[in-house]
């Protein structure tokens, strides 16, 4: 088991592979990034089931920045990573990177005061057969070949997916990294998330780029 530190955002899903940004601006998150800076605690940005306790209404941008917002109870299923600090404004905010390398089943609230931290396992792919194998490269050169077409008036793109980092990617990581260029409504992301195999993962982003 690993002790996960949990920012529940609605819609927000991060993928494996991935980096995201975060500016952080209430109290106890900023408590939470600075528990993982100093405990090396990995931190899941993760999306919500329900909303526990709503924000207060009407506030000033000193107020807000001063207490604490809505509450959400987060998924059971979420991906989390290094915790990297890159500024820290004069009125306390903060400007975070999550490096995010590891899915997670929470199982168990280990603390909910000031910031929620769970227990967490390693959430793993089943393992493919040789002929999966050869079909989950097929349907990433699939992918790959719609995105190239969706994206062909946008040359930094282009760029980006006909380079030897996308093109070489296995197709493990590719169907993971995927979803850091693409924005989906969250139900559907988290939906993808918790999918066991990297052949459905990008089956479903085909089908959804198709539409």
């Amino acid at each position: 088991m690993t002790a996960i530190a949990i920012f529940p955002i609605p819609n927000c899903v991060a993928f494996p592979g991935t980096l995201f940004p975060l500016h952080v601006f209430e109290p106890r998150y900023r408590q939470l990034v600075r528990y993982c800076l100093e405990t090396e605690t990995p931190l899941a940005v993760c999306h919500v089931t329900k909303l526990l306790r709503p924000g207060p209404e009407g506030q000033t941008r000193d107020e807000a920045l001063n207490s604490n917002q809505a509450t959400y109870k987060p998924v059971s299923i979420a991906s989390a990573g290094r915790c990297e600090l890159t500024q820290e404004l004069e009125d306390g905010r903060m400007l975070v990177n999550v490096h995010v390398e590891q899915r997670y089943r929470l199982t168990s609230e280990r603390q909910s005061l000031p910031f929620l931290v769970y227990e967490g396992e390693h959430f793993e792919d089943r393992q493919l057969n040789p002929q999966e194998s050869a079909q989950a490269e097929q349907v990433k050169e699939k992918v790959l070949q719609r995105l190239l077409a969706i994206t062909h008036d946008e040359p930094a793109a282009q760029e980006l997916l006909s380079s030897s980092a996308w093109q070489d990617k296995s197709p493990t990581d590719f169907a993971f990294e995927l979803f850091g260029l693409l924005h989906m409504n969250g139900d559907i992301m988290q939906h993808i998330l918790e999918m066991d195999s990297p052949i459905d993962r990008m089956q479903q982003a085909l089908d959804l780029l198709n539409r």
